[in-house]
This record gives structure tokens, C-alpha cells and sequence, in this order.
């Protein structure tokens, strides 16, 4: 079996694993379409201030896609590596041609096929609700390479967990805290002076600063005020998390 026939193979089973889990369909699709429906079409945003949902509704195109972007990948290659784990799956696929980097590609594509579908419906879900913003080429890579890098970090953090259900726990423990102290419902005003430089050091800030001046521009833009600055560090980024998760995977070695 040629390479490109390994990963379609695997790829093929991770998609049929994916739509078994109702559980992750669920918060695939639906949850952030409840989440736009609550706070774009009923409860409204744009408010004033500085909290919560304070901002126009444009301003928050970033942090309904993060939670696709973010979750998806962390709860789904978490727990997908901890069960091939604690299953022995991996050196059962050790003894075979397919190599670490392989399988986490395979893993990583189905999960950023489907994260790309469930954007476009949210996106389409928020113009039908009047947000104003920009459909911009931008969004593509970025929320390709998104997809990436926290699919990278959702295997490391299965290859660390203990088991199943505390790769879970602790992709939930990772993305609560990054969902909202990364300028995405939470504009940099919102928290106190003295953090504000530690939402730089996330790296779902990045995604949320370019998807932010590429969708609402004008003001936000991300640091350093560039959209293709933006992108360059979500794309390092990326590509270091990738390599990191391939090379902890608990691969036996023929």
C-alpha cells in the first residue's frame, strides 16, 4: 500500500469514528450554531462597555469560529490518542509501514475537513443574523492552519494524559481558559493592564487578531497590526505543535 493510500485508509476510519460519536458531532455543529442563535439572534450583542458580548456583532466572527477551531481538535485527537493508546493500537500499527507523522496526518485532515464545513455554516449563520462583516480570502488558511496546530496539540496532550478520560479533562482544562483569554469574546480592555501582555502568549490570540482584521477591519487589528504577521506566527506555531504531537505519539518502533 502506497503512502497516500495509508492516510486516505486511516483518514476513512477517522471520519466513520467521528459521525458514531454523537457526543462530537454535537459540538462540532451544533453547539456554536446554539451559541449564535443565543447571543447574535436573542439576546443581541453590541451593548457598549467592555464585558461580555459588548461589541457589535462583526467583532465576535473570530470567537464563534474558535470554538470550532479550538475544541474540535483538542477534545477529538486527545482522546482519539489516548484510546489507540490505552487499545494498543499503536503498535499494532508500528508493525506496519505507517509511520507516526502519517497517522496524525490522516487524523488531522478528516478534523480540519470537517472544522472547514462547520465554519462555513457558522459564517452563513451569522450574515443571516445581520452581523456585518467581511468574507475574506484570510479566513481560509487561517482557520486551516488553526485546525493544525491544535490538532497538534490535542496529541500531545493524549500522548500525556493517563488515560482516556483525563486526555479529555485536560483538553477542556486547556480550552476554557484560552477560549476566553484570547481577544475573543473578551476584548484587551475587558482585563486588567497588567495580564493583558499575557494574552499574547496564547496562540489562539493570533488567530483571533488576524480572523479579526481580515472580518472586521478598521480597529482590533492583532499584533503587530498585520493580518500576514498574524498568520505567520499561527503558521510557526502550527508547524511546530504538529511535529511535537507526531514525535510524542507512544509509536513502538519495529
Amino acid at each position: 500500500m502506497s503512502r497516500s493510500a495509508r492516510i486516505a485508509a486511516e483518514a476513512r476510519a477517522a471520519y466513520k469514528s467521528f459521525v458514531r460519536r454523537r457526543v462530537a458531532v454535537f459540538f462540532t455543529f451544533f453547539f456554536p450554531i446554539l451559541l449564535i442563535v443565543i447571543f447574535a439572534g436573542l439576546v443581541r450583542t453590541g451593548g457598549g462597555g467592555t464585558g461580555l458580548f459588548s461589541q457589535p456583532p462583526g467583532y465576535y466572527v473570530p470567537a464563534y469560529l474558535a470554538v470550532v477551531v479550538l475544541f474540535t481538535p483538542l477534545s477529538r485527537l486527545g482522546s482519539e490518542v489516548a484510546r489507540f493508546r490505552e487499545g494498543n493500537r499503536f503498535e499494532k500499527l508500528a508493525a506496519s509501514p505507517m509511520r507516526r507523522w502519517e497517522w496524525l496526518i490522516a487524523q488531522t485532515a478528516i478534523n480540519t475537513a470537517l472544522i472547514a464545513v462547520a465554519c462555513a455554516a457558522l459564517l452563513a449563520l451569522l450574515a443571516a443574523t445581520g452581523a456585518q462583516f467581511r468574507l475574506s480570502p484570510w479566513l481560509v488558511p487561517f482557520v486551516l492552519t488553526g485546525s493544525v496546530l491544535f490538532c497538534g496539540v490535542g496529541a500531545i496532550l493524549g500522548a500525556l494524559a493517563d488515560s482516556q478520560d483525563g486526555a479529555i479533562t485536560a483538553s477542556n482544562g486547556v480550552a476554557l481558559p484560552l477560549l476566553f483569554l484570547s481577544n475573543t469574546f473578551l476584548g484587551p480592555a475587558s482585563l486588567p493592564a497588567w495580564f493583558r501582555p499575557v494574552t499574547d502568549l496564547s496562540p489562539l490570540s493570533y488567530f483571533a487578531y488576524g480572523v479579526r482584521a481580515a472580518t472586521y477591519p478598521g480597529n482590533h487589528a492583532g499584533w503587530p497590526g498585520s493580518v500576514g504577521a498574524d498568520y505567520a506566527v499561527l503558521l510557526v506555531l502550527a508547524v511546530v505543535a504538529f511535529a511535537l504531537g507526531a514525535w510524542l505519539l507512544p509509536w513502538t518502533e519495529r
